[in-house]
């Protein structure tokens, strides 16, 4: 028989642990108090938490206080957590479900319209955000989503079983049919005395909801549209050539048009439900004009507007897709609307 060996076995090389999506730092977590650990709470890590694989209370990491992301995310309804899910406020199905159905009883008083392409892996985020920043608002948040090929339409599925498909609505169309279009439908299955609109990219990020609310609410404006060309508005991550082609474009509609707001391709609004059924009812417009549309159309018509500065945020995942052929669309449709309002 062969002898066993008391030798000491070799110790395996320790494992580099990737702090970047392309090593999948989800699904190889570095050990508590590692500093190689990824981020606490990034929006990888939030994303995973929004729409696990099954719905289930998720495991704790240690909390990176130095992490940006961090910030509250100590407390929760029981005090101090050590890991970071105190900021997700519903992190399992059960407690979603009931959270929800506990904040959002009876009709809604607002209406979050989303149209979506290829979106997969932003619509998690903007919905967890919603729900983190609108806390004790009545709402439904419907997603119309253009028949995406990349798997959108199945993350909003889990968000339905994870939230309740009376606070999320998925109301997909057969192909991409327009951005104008898109709300005009949200619009059909909207129950809200109010509806919001908003990009989901994350380029509007819903912690401003509360300010279009209170604005809303202090001036009883028929529109509260976000600006980034006011004072504590701005723009981050653009290179130059598209911060001068869109100021551009907002000086020359300004100078043409007089519509009166000061971000007139911006789609962060909020509007009065009879407000937007009146304006929408008049656009003829599609693609990145509509919302210029809107605006002037609502000036000509003699409604309140409201601004709020807003920082729009390049998107985080995913590509834009404004192109040439939306460029030269706002130009025609800049003409249209100088000869026709």
């Amino acid at each position: 028989s062969l002898a066993r060996s008391t030798a000491p076995l070799p110790t395996p090389p320790k494992k580099k642990y990737c702090s970047s999506a392309a090593g999948h730092p989800l699904s190889r977590p570095a050990p508590a108090g590692s500093s190689s650990a990824l981020p606490a709470r990034s929006p990888l890590h939030v994303l995973h938490r929004a729409i696990p694989t099954r719905f289930s209370a998720p495991r704790r990491r240690s909390l990176d206080p130095s992490s940006p992301l961090s910030a509250k995310a100590t407390t929760s309804r029981s005090g101090p957590n050590p890991g970071w899910e105190g900021d997700l406020p519903r992190c399992s199905a059960r407690s979603a479900m009931e959270n929800g159905a506990e904040a959002g009883g009876g009709r809604p008083e607002y209406s979050i319209i989303v149209p979506t392409y290829n979106e997969r892996l932003n619509v998690a985020l903007i919905v967890y955000l919603i729900f983190k920043h609108l806390p004790d608002s009545k709402f439904e948040i419907i997603i119309v989503d253009d028949g995406s090929p990349d798997g959108t339409q199945d993350v909003v599925k889990q968000l339905q079983q994870l939230y309740g498909e009376g606070r999320v609505l998925l109301r997909a169309r057969p192909r991409k049919l327009g951005l104008g279009t898109a709300y005009v439908h949200g619009l059909k299955h909207a129950s809200g005395e109010f509806v919001v609109i908003m990009d989901a990219d994350l380029s509007h990020h819903p912690k401003y909801l509360p300010s279009f609310i209170g604005k809303q609410k202090e001036t009883g404006a028929d529109i509260v549209t976000g600006t980034r060309y006011v004072s504590n508005g701005g723009v981050h991550g653009w290179n130059l050539m598209r911060k001068l082609t869109s100021r551009g474009a907002n000086v020359l509609a300004q100078t043409l048009l007089q519509p009166g707001a000061s971000d007139l391709t911006g789609s962060f609004r909020l509007y009065k439900r009879s407000v937007l059924e009146d304006v929408i009812s008049c656009c003829v417009s599609k693609g990145y004009v509509f919302q210029m549309e809107m605006i002037v159309r609502a000036t000509r018509k003699g409604y309140h507007i409201e601004e709020v500065p807003i920082t729009f945020v390049d998107r985080v995942f995913g590509i834009s897709k404004l192109g040439g052929s939306e460029i030269v669309g706002y130009l025609k449709g800049l003409v249209y609307l100088l000869l026709t309002t």
